[in-house]
């Protein structure tokens, strides 16, 4: 799939260019954002994952590359929803530009895909993540046991959680 550019308050989402990929590789590897990323140390595997086959925009604010945002979208006709992820520079958060991106995302895959459900998975002891997907309107569904092998190797929980389109705040 090719993605759009969007345009939400302060942010753009942009399609990812080759000469992005390392850029976004160093803010995976910022402290911050790479505890909670298992390949951070796997450049090629990092890269790779990043592209998402072009299921995934590259967060710009004022210009400048500030994260990446990816996405799985199910088309079923039975089972519609998207799964959504996000990183952010440690430069960029704490000033809603996340909550900017993701609103953007589900605002464009719900008026030009017809899809109603999102979800999101961040680690469950991630509270920062879970704090700020809860302001975008995401509710936890439930805790996924060992669901995610760490930077250290380990298994860890994740937190699933969705939104509905009228849940969107």
């Amino acid at each position: 799939m090719s993605v759009p550019v969007l345009h939400g308050e302060r942010v753009t989402l942009r399609p990812i260019r080759q000469d992005d990929l390392e850029p976004l590789a160093d803010i995976i590897r910022e402290p911050g954002v790479a505890e909670w990323w298992g390949e951070s140390e796997e450049p090629d595997r990092l890269r790779e994952n990043l592209r998402m086959d072009g299921a995934a925009w590259a967060i710009e604010i004022d210009r400048e590359l500030a994260g990446w945002l990816g996405f799985t979208e199910e088309t079923e006709p039975e089972y519609p929803s998207v799964g959504l992820d996000i990183s952010l520079s440690g430069r960029f958060r704490g000033r809603g530009l996340g909550s900017d991106a993701l609103r953007t995302a589900i605002r464009w895959f719900a008026d030009e895909r017809g899809h109603h459900r999102f979800t999101i998975d961040p680690a469950a002891a991630n509270e920062r993540a879970i704090k700020a997907y809860e302001r975008v309107g995401f509710k936890p569904v439930g805790v996924m046991r060992r669901y995610e092998r760490g930077p250290d190797g380990s298994f860890h929980d994740g937190l699933f959680m969705d939104l509905l389109i009228e849940e969107l705040r």
